[in-house]
This record gives structure tokens, sequence and C-alpha cells, in this order.
């Protein structure tokens, strides 16, 4: 294969890749040596670079990505290559480098074509220039007076920080002179090049983005072995459609954090890069940026160009697709339940969160969660039956199919939006939807009619030797309740008297020698306790019959209300009528009831356990019409 002509001439005055997609041209490595890192230095190999064309030559650097090409011998001296992604910076001298983002190997020869020249010194193509460029290859951050000798990113002295004083930049609050506690937040930035968001690269810190902030987060604490501080989080998204997330801590969020509006453009600069989490992150940029006090944000005031782009997905295909991705959705938010405070198991700090139902025009709905501020304003900021445009929701298998996110759009101005709350006003109240959520809790409700399985799915369908658990739902009667325990105890347990955290009288407390009950949990010892049941049975339909465990919300539900401690002192004085009677009242009872199966090991066994999470009695005439329904269809 030959190499491709001109490409070298073409890819210097470029910015990278980004410039022309469709540009993959064929170079030849001519030269490839490892940089040497300093004595103590750790990190990942760094391998110089130099590109030809068979006419001219440009020296560059591997990003590390392509390290493992390179140990393979996939890029080596004379290996002809398509260069699939790239990046040209100009340094701070002036010379340009190339950055090779992504390649493929074609063939290696195994010794050079052409007679290649330097492109910097070619006649045809002048050097780059000494001063600092005001275009093309890439923005440079405004930094106020640039004065710098030996920094080369100003100020004076060699200080610590790397980005020196900034001078006096006569911005909205900066009162000039190095040490100013006023960020630098200007309503009218000087005329520049900015980098798009989608160029930005672990290479260059000389950078100006210009974006719109999508989402705000509300002010957390941390505290670690490192030490405590708080932080803030946005989500800014520039003209080429491409987002990214930027974290202020501790000094940056007292600067900022009253400066920065949700839905107003600033331009960015002096943050550092670092690779993104994806686990965590939903943003399309591959990194996030860090701003500390000294960085540099404007004000602007045109934003007409920054628009929201969307690859909306129905939900009626969200079935089909793998948990864990990210999708946009476009849906009516047909019902906003009560905000919840949970408890984080991870962390032991509370959360807030609130759970939608949303339906588009796909015949489907699902529940989608939103959390911290938006989800304690969520009834009033997804009130009257809105339309709403979420970004980038992630994808969950909990309890069927849902959603949990935080950007997002209500009422957004774009044509699909229009269309959807036409669809709403004419058919949306007039049809029925499937429902992709199941109850996936204790505290949730059975699923929809349409998604009952019977008692014999449990065996049929394998459930429970997944590696989460699997839940259903079926119509079944209470065909046996095991109530006798050994002595004369009831079918309950005792329970830490503590109500609030960490115990919530939920987990078992020991009585001691004298009397008193003793929680491991929370190491404490109370006068009392509280009982709770904790018991098996057997449910059936007309598939099959199986064994259930039962606990104490199900088993209140199950006994109309009455509780552990409500028939314990009778027990206690050997008079078991009453016991005895709310077991016999709950038998042969039918309901709708929600379980979760799940595989337990036991010491060397393992047996799968069937529990009972929610129980719903049994609306006749819903189940009436459902079944007519059912016939029909």
């Amino acid at each position: 294969m030959s190499l491709t002509n001109g490409a070298i001439q073409q890819m210097f005055p470029m910015s990278g890749s980004s410039d022309n997609p469709s540009f993959l041209p064929a170079v030849q490595v001519l030269h490839l040596k490892k940089i040497e890192q300093a004595r103590g230095a750790s990190g990942d190999d760094r391998w110089k670079v130099v590109l030809s064309d068979g006419n001219h030559f440009l020296s560059g650097m591997c990003a590390t990505q392509l390290n493992p090409k390179v140990n393979s011998g996939e890029i080596a001296q004379f290996a002809i290559i398509n260069v699939h992604e790239f990046l040209v910076n100009t340094m701070p001298s002036g010379q340009k480098i190339i950055i090779l983002l992504k390649c493929e190997l074609v063939q290696n020869p195994g010794s050079r074509l052409g007679n290649p020249v330097d492109i910097t010194k070619s006649g045809n193509v002048g050097s780059a220039p000494a001063q600092q460029p005001s275009g093309g290859g890439g923005a440079q951050p405004m930094y106020g007076n640039v004065e710098s000798r030996g920094n080369p990113y100003g100020g004076g002295g060699g200080g610590s920080n790397p980005y020196g004083s900034r001078g006096n930049s006569g911005g909205m609050g900066m009162s000039g002179g190095q040490g100013s506690s006023n960020p630098v937040i200007r309503t009218n930035a000087s005329s520049q090049a900015f980098t798009p968001i989608s160029g930005l690269n672990m290479y260059s810190n000389r950078w100006v983005i210009r974006a719109k902030i999508t989402n705000k987060s509300e002010i957390r604490t941390w505290s670690n072995a490192k030490g405590e501080g708080s932080l803030f989080s946005i989500v800014v998204l520039d003209s080429s459609g491409t987002d990214v997330k930027c974290t202020f801590f501790k000094e940056a969020v007292d600067k900022f954090y009253n400066l920065l509006e949700e839905g107003r453009v600033y331009t960015f600069s002096g943050g550092r890069l670092k690779v993104a989490n994806m686990q965590y992150n939903t943003c399309k940029s591959q990194f996030e940026i860090t701003f500390d006090p000294n960085s540099e944000i404007h004000l602007q005031d045109d934003a007409e160009d920054i628009q929201e782009s969307y690859d909306f997905v129905k939900i009626a295909a969200l079935s089909e697709m793998e948990p864990s991705g990210f999708v946009d959705v476009l849906a009516v938010v047909k019902h906003v339940a009560e905000p919840a405070i949970i408890v984080s198991k991870k962390t032991g700090k509370e959360m807030t969160k609130c759970e939608l139902t949303i339906e588009d025009d796909s015949g489907a709905d699902v529940r989608l969660t939103v959390w911290g501020d938006l989800a304690a304003k969520a009834e009033t900021k997804f009130a009257n039956l809105p339309v709403v445009a979420f970004k980038r929701a992630r994808i969950s298998d909990y309890g069927g199919r849902s959603l949990s996110g935080s950007g997002c759009s209500v009422n957004p101005s774009i044509p699909q939006a229009n269309q959807l709350r036409q669809w709403w006003s004419v058919n949306g109240n007039n049809t029925q939807s499937r429902s992709l959520s199941s109850a996936g809790g204790g505290a949730r409700g059975a699923d929809p009619f349409e998604q009952r399985k019977t008692v014999s799915s449990i065996k049929e369908e394998q459930l429970g030797y997944n590696e989460k658990p699997d839940w259903l739902s079926f119509k079944a009667t209470i065909t046996f309740l095991k109530k006798d325990k050994n002595g004369d105890e009831g079918a309950w347990y005792t329970a830490c008297a503590n109500a609030g955290d960490p115990c919530k009288n939920m987990f078992k407390a020991t009585q001691t020698s004298d009397g008193t009950y003793h929680c491991d949990k929370c190491q404490q010892t109370y006068e009392t306790c509280v009982r709770r049941f904790i018991f098996s049975g057997t449910v059936a339909d007309d598939t099959s019959t199986s064994w259930v465990s039962v606990f104490n919300e199900q088993a209140e539900t199950m006994f109309n209300g009455v509780k552990a401690d409500d028939l314990f002192p009778q027990v206690a004085e050997g008079e078991k009528d009453a016991y005895d009677s709310a077991f016999a009242k709950a038998s042969c009872t039918e309901w709708i009831i929600k379980c979760k199966v799940k595989q337990e090991h036991v010491g060397d066994e393992s047996r799968v356990k069937t529990s009972i999470v929610n129980l719903t009695p049994i609306d006749y005439a819903a189940e009436s019409r459902n079944l007519l329904a059912a016939l029909g269809a």
C-alpha cells in the first residue's frame, strides 16, 4: 500500500482529526523512541514518534493508550499505519507536534519510503510562529496579564502556583493583585479562539472552552483520612454537542458556587483534566475537569448557538437494551411520587430520592428516579404532566427496567416535544400503557396484571440462580403458616429498641441475664425490645405450591395490622387463643403476592429461598376487568 500523498502537509495546519473525520491518511513511522522518565518518577511509558508521507515528516508522540500496540510491535520503525484519530498541538516555543491517538497497522516494508524533509523547514510551509497563536491549533486561556519570565502561565516569582497571579482583569468582582479572594468572572471576554470540549486532551493545558451550564449540583461535604472539605459539580455543554463534568473543591466552592447559574454561558480556563470514571459520569467527554480558586470563568451573554442535542430512545425499546447503559428519553411525566429520604449503605448519609413514572407514544411507561435537589423539588418541577427530555439516564434491571438520571429539560423547545405533547392531549389519557418497571423492593406494590407469573415459574424458569435476585408477582392462596417455635415464644424475634440509625428496630437484640436486651449492632443495652414476626409458610395456585419466608411488615398486613408485641403478653401468660386465631384467619386467604427469589448458601449447602416482599389485597372488580381484557386480546 502506498502512502497518502501530502498527508503531513494536510495535517500540519489542522487542530486534529475532528476537523475532517473522513481523512484517514496512510503514513510511515520513521522513528520511534522511548522517552526516559526522570529518576524516581512513575507513570505510563511515553514514546516519541516521527511520521512521514514520503515527502515531509513531522515529530510527535504516541498517546499512552497506544502503548499496547508499541509493546506488541504493531507500531514500530518503518511501519505503515492508517491514522484514525490525532491532534496537532502547538508548544510554548511555537513548535507544532502531532499526538497520535488511534491508528491501525497496514504493513511494515522494513525500510524508509521516499526522501522526506522536515515540514517545519520546508520552503512551501512556514514554520510555526514563535509567539503564541491566536487561533487554529487551540485556544489560549485567559490568564490576565501574561508577563512571565520562566513561568509560561504568567505571574511572577516562580511560586508553587502553576497559574501565577492574574493581575487586574477588570472583571466582575475582580479586585486585582495577587491573593485576591474574588473569582474572575467577566461579562466581556476578549475575542479569542475556543477549544471544543471534544478536542480536550491530556497533552495540552492551554485551552479555553465556551459552554453552557446544563446542570448544577448542591454543595456536598466529604471527610476521610486525608481531611475534609466541600465540593460541587456542574455539567457544561458547548456548541459541538459534547458535555463534560466539572468539579470545584474547598476554596473554589466558596468563590464560584453562588456566581454560576444553570442555563447561562461562560468561558472556562485554568482547569486540570483527568480521565473520567464512566461508572459515575454520564457525560460524552472522556475527561473530567477540576477547577481551583485560580481558574478563570468569564460570563458570556449570547447562548443561542449552544443547544442540547439528543438521541432519543423510545421507552418500549428499553426492555431490549442492556442495563448500565445510558439513553436519552423524551416522555410525559404522568406521576410523581412523594420524595423520600434514604440512608446510603456506602456512606451512611441521607439522600433524597423521588420516583417518576414517565410514558411516551410507544405504549410503554417506566419508573425513573431522580436524586438530591431535583428530587426535593420534583413535585413542583414536574407538576401538570409536563413533557421532559432526560439526558443520559442510566438503565437498570432493578425491578424489570428502570431509569435513574439528573439531567433534564422540562418542556423543551424542540419539534419532538411538540409532537409528543399533541399525542398526549389526544391519546395519552385514553390508552393503557405497558409498564416496564415492576416493584423491586418490599415497600413497592405488585407487578401489573400483564407481567404476573405463576407459582410454577419459580422452578420452570429456574429463578434465583442469577447473581442478582429475581422478582416475580403471582396471585395465590396462603395454604399453611408455620406458627410454632421452640419454647414458649411465638413466631417472632426480639429486635433492638432503637428506632433510629443504625438499628431502626430491625437488628436482633439478645436478652441478658439481668433481663435487659443488648444489641450488637449499636452496642447499646435497653430495658425493653421490639418483637418482629418471622416465619415460613406455603402458597399455592393452580400450577404449583411453594415454601415462602414471611417477615414483619408482610405478616402485619396478613394479620390485619396485628403486631407481634400485641400478641406477646398473652403468649407469655400461656394464653395462645388470640395468637392462634391470627394465624387461622390469615390461612386460606388470597393475595397478589410479590416475591424475591435468591439462592443462599448455608454451610456447604445451597438452596433457593423465596421471600414475600409485598402483599396486595385483591380488587376483584379490577381483576375481572383485566381478565376480560386479556380474553379479548
